[in-house]
């Protein structure tokens, strides 16, 4: 069973809007037993859409587009649509009823280019939208389903999820794959490879298949096979603790829990807190830990103490390490986390100070060179990381997971 992925939009093209939704459109489907074979990025024109729809009908049996479905003029997928199908846009009086209500509760003005969107093809099956106003649509010909879906990520995910997919389904009837992810931070996936290597080797005399999903700082390790008897689960489960056995170390967590949301568990099940005094990663930890709910239970806050000056004044920092040693050092940062500590009254805290880049670095401490601490009434450690990245924003991120990762394994011991 393959698929295609269609993503329409100029912006697209120049790069000021990035293709999110194709990763995870491929990532769901091959969850329910579909295959990506091809995706493609289009311009808003009639003819190159036409083109792209007739192309894939002949290479797949399944059709995913996303875009140009907004209001404006430049959004043309839904007439070209019409045209392609054969059919005519037609008031669909429950889509009016639900824009009317929508605009109404935000107090927004309904104008005759809001109520076009409730103009839709009469042939097709619509995809109820409860996140915005695009509807999503599917039609059928030749044997080739064709589902067009908004653009906006999360408007596109709500439409799959609640509809979509679940019609998918029924329609192939696709089968059933069982797929288990490990989550690992602060391994290499080359390292990682080469450790389980025999193991993953066994796999094939059970029909399973692992892919490794690399991220900065992070690599998931998927085991999936089809589920032909009913009695593959357990066996992946097998598998998935022998995995365990030879690399539980790196393992954090499973499927999708992220290394925050792990933390945040540890914490509210052992009922203590963390504060963090970050300078590198410049509050992107705080950001991390605040994006999980509940985490006000557990995080009392933190200070970006990016200013020697605030190293001193606030963090109390001793002022002789801070010009003998430097601010990227163990003894400043090994500071900063027993002092944040002890000024937050938490019973764990983290710290970061590095050299980002991509400028700033030097021969002694060149860019990647970041020191991170975790401290607790028990003891405060470090460690020197050396990342080989020369891009800020990776570093930045990198250098966040590891830090957090540091306070994971500390909390454990």
């Amino acid at each position: 069973m393959l698929a295609e992925i269609i993503t329409i939009g100029d912006e697209l093209l120049i790069g000021q809007t990035i293709d999110t939704n194709s990763a995870w459109i491929g990532e769901q489907l091959s969850l329910i037993g579909i295959r990506v074979h091809q995706i493609s990025s289009i311009t808003d024109n009639e003819k190159h859409i036409i083109k792209a729809l007739d192309e894939a009908s002949n290479r797949v049996q399944l059709v995913i587009m996303t875009g140009g479905l907004g209001p404006t003029k430049d959004d043309i997928t839904k007439h070209t649509l019409c045209k392609y199908f054969n059919t005519e846009l037609v008031l669909n009086i429950e889509k009016l009823e639900q824009l009317k209500e929508r605009y109404q509760k935000f107090n927004v003005p309904f104008t005759k280019v809001n109520q076009d969107q409730a103009l839709l093809p009469k042939s097709c099956l619509i995809l109820k939208n409860t996140r915005g106003t695009a509807s999503g649509m599917w039609f059928e010909r030749n044997k080739v389903v064709f589902i067009s879906l908004p653009g906006v990520p999360y408007e596109m995910k709500g439409i799959l999820t609640d509809e979509g997919f679940p019609q998918l389904v029924k329609h192939f009837e696709t089968p059933n794959v069982i797929h288990k992810t490990i989550r690992t931070v602060g391994v290499p996936e080359s390292i990682l490879a080469q450790t389980i290597e025999n193991w993953e080797s066994g796999l094939i005399k059970h029909h399973l298949k692992l892919a490794y999903l690399p991220s900065p700082g992070f690599v998931r390790l998927r085991i999936s096979g089809i589920d032909r008897d009913g009695k593959l689960a357990p066996v992946i489960e097998q598998e998935a603790n022998k995995l365990t056995h030879l690399i539980g170390e790196h393992i954090y967590g499973s499927e999708k829990e992220t290394l925050e949301f792990v933390i945040g568990k540890l914490l509210t099940e052992k009922k203590q807190t963390i504060s963090l005094a970050e300078s590198c990663t410049g509050g992107n930890i705080a950001k991390r830990l605040t994006s999980t709910p509940g985490c006000s239970a557990y995080f009392m806050g933190g200070i970006v103490s990016y200013a020697n000056e605030v190293k001193l004044s606030i963090l109390k920092v001793s002022e002789i390490d801070l010009e003998t040693n430097g601010a990227v050092s163990k003894e400043v940062v090994e500071q900063m986390a027993s002092n944040v500590r002890l000024l937050l009254k938490t019973d764990f805290s983290i710290a970061t100070s590095g050299v980002a880049g991509p400028t700033g670095g030097t021969e002694e401490k060149p860019v990647g060179t970041v020191w991170i601490a975790v401290s607790s009434a028990n003891r405060t450690i470090s460690q020197k990381l050396l990342l080989p990245f020369n891009n800020r924003e990776r570093n930045i991120s990198v250098a966040s997971s590891y830090a957090l990762n540091l306070f994971r394994k500390e909390f454990l011991i």
